[in-house]
């Protein structure tokens, strides 16, 4: 799955490695300070899923751990939605 995700000015777009209904971690060569807010967007099957993020991990060369700060009320139900899925291809 990816990510467009906005972060100090740069957009890019990220794998994500892990997901929950609290937060990500996404790919990325070059990681960012921690506390450093971030927003995300997913296009995902379940829809769109739009949420902001405060970086809580970096790893450089692997990429930073995410907590979701807020996710759009009308995307809740997606994010839900997509987390269910992701657990039951585990």
């Amino acid at each position: 799955m990816w990510v467009f995700w906005r972060c100090d000015g740069r957009d890019d777009v990220a794998r994500v490695h892990d997901l929950s209904v609290g937060g990500a971690f996404i790919e990325t060569p070059r990681p960012t300070d921690i506390g450093v807010a971030t927003n995300l967007h997913f296009l995902v099957q379940e829809g769109q899923i739009r949420a902001d993020a405060t970086v809580r991990h970096a790893e450089d060369g692997r990429g930073i751990g995410l907590k979701f700060t807020a996710v759009r009320e009308e995307d809740r139900a997606n994010l839900i939605a997509l987390v269910s899925r992701m657990r039951q291809l585990l």
